[in-house]
């Protein structure tokens, strides 16, 4: 019962549409035969008119309409229109007459029938492609050459909290905050001149002020002529993802420390052994008491200050950029793994311009030398050299920053050139005895948030053999894209 019931119900709209069609076609060929007996000018080229309705039958009713509309004109014209009227009788010039009608009529049903299939397809593409954008997670949303906002998907309203009766009309400036307006009319231009904008990290605020960092990309839109009316702007709230690079951070700085413990018990031992010492000295030599006293102060002071500079790897970032004097940042790192300097007894090259100094982050700039320099000496063998080499620089490209290069090299094994390109990914490690993988990856980072860049160059070629990185930090923190 069910299944022929269900046949029956799938059965009856094909008749129906099938009705509904052949009716269609048929109304065509009436209409315009009423056409052409109220409009007497049509008496004199009667074909016309039925065309158009062939044409009108293919449109709306399709290809079959339009071939039952075309026999329907083509009888109509037969025994209606063509004299002798009312006769099927026929003269051999209006035979030829029809027959071009009905040639003509199919082959524009079928021109009609294409273009109606293709609009049907354009016409699902967008709908499919407006699907696509709306059902979207990420913010798409459209903007006018002046900067108004011209769409706006259900993306747009979870990531900024605007509804679209909000959001459309205003300006796009409402969605950045106000340290970064620069960059909004600076992307505008871009765009207005034809230019895409790849996607970059940046800032953009919530309804109500809270800011979200996201990955942005702006495409510019155009019409027919090839003019730009507008662009395209996706954006991609990224913060579960820099949480998770933070998170990265911070058990790199931990596991830093860990390897940080073996060089501070040693940096410790010295002081603390001078202070036994210098104790003993006072409880028996009182006429030198104050001055034995001074030097265990002083070595206290200095347990002291390598306790801090260990803290360093561990604590967060300061609050705001402050100048880093390079040259300073490598003399303390080298103190802190100078045992292991003295291990491998290697000839450590130092050249470090004092008046090298950045706006940044010490801490990150700490954590950035400290890695390099350690995988140099790891890397190291006994009697090897070490160069650290810091310097005022500027760059060939990229505005002609003025800045500072940082170079670090080693005389070790070098890097093999199958793990170069993935040296600066997260958890890649080339050290056969384990290690975390996030050091380079940190450092890569760091330069970038500072907006640097840093690069390798390695040899695996026997006496030759070594790695040198080079790192440019502008004189300037820079952060997101440069306007």
């Amino acid at each position: 019962m069910n299944s022929s019931g269900s046949a029956r119900s799938e059965v009856r709209p094909r008749w129906t549409d099938l009705i509904i069609r052949s009716a269609g076609a048929l109304l065509a060929t009436a209409v315009a035969l009423a056409i052409w007996f109220l409009w007497p000018v049509m008496h004199e080229d009667p074909f016309t008119i039925f065309i158009a309705a062939v044409i009108v039958a293919a449109r709306f009713f399709g290809f079959g309409a339009a071939l039952l509309c075309t026999a329907a004109s083509a009888f109509t014209l037969w025994y209606l229109a063509i004299d002798p009227r009312f006769t099927f009788a026929i003269s051999s010039r209006d035979l030829e007459r029809l027959a071009v009608f009905i040639v003509v009529s199919v082959l524009t049903a079928g021109l009609a029938r294409q273009r109606s299939r293709a609009e049907a397809r354009a016409s699902e593409a967008r709908e499919n492609m407006a699907a696509i954008v709306e059902s979207s997670v990420d913010a798409v949303l459209s903007t006018s050459a002046e900067g108004k906002i011209t769409s706006w998907n259900r993306g747009a309203e979870l990531l900024y909290g605007y509804t679209a009766e909000e959001a459309l009309g205003q300006h796009i400036s409402l969605l950045a905050p106000p340290e970064r307006a620069q960059e909004v009319e600076a992307n505008r231009v871009a765009f207005v001149r034809g230019e895409s904008i790849p996607a970059y990290e940046t800032e953009r605020l919530r309804k109500g002020g809270h800011r979200v960092p996201v990955l942005l990309s702006i495409s510019p839109l155009h019409d027919r002529s090839g003019r730009v009316i507008g662009s395209s702007s996706i954006a991609r709230d990224i913060t579960s993802q820099k949480r998770a690079e933070e998170a990265l951070r911070r058990n790199e700085r931990l596991a830093t420390a860990g390897r940080l413990a073996a060089t501070i018990a040693h940096e410790i031992n010295n002081p603390l052994e001078a202070i036994t010492n210098l104790i003993y000295l006072a409880e028996h030599d009182a006429e030198r008491q104050n001055q034995h006293l001074h030097a265990a102060e002083r070595e206290v002071q200095r347990v002291a200050e390598i306790a801090q500079q260990t803290l360093g790897f561990v604590r967060g970032d300061a609050p705001s950029p402050v100048p880093v004097t390079l040259a300073q940042t490598v003399g303390e790192v080298l103190q802190l793994y100078s045992h292991k300097v003295q291990e491998k007894n290697l000839d450590v090259q130092t050249k470090c311009d004092a008046s090298a100094i950045i706006q940044g982050y010490g801490n990150d700039i700490q954590q950035l030398i400290s890695n390099l320099v350690i995988n140099a000496i790891d890397a190291s063998g006994v009697h090897g050299r070490l160069k650290v080499h810091v310097s005022r620089a500027r760059e060939w490209s990229n505005g002609h920053r003025s800045g500072v290069r940082i170079t670090v090299a080693d005389t070790g094994s070098g890097i093999a050139e199958r793990d170069r390109a993935h040296i600066f990914e997260p958890f890649y490690s080339t050290k056969k005895g384990g290690g975390t993988g996030l050091g380079l990856w940190l450092c890569h980072s760091i330069v970038e948030q500072h907006g640097g860049w840093i690069r390798l160059r390695s040899s695996v070629e026997g006496e030759r053999s070594g790695t040198v990185f080079t790192v440019f930090m502008p004189q300037t923190r820079e952060t997101g894209k440069a306007a």
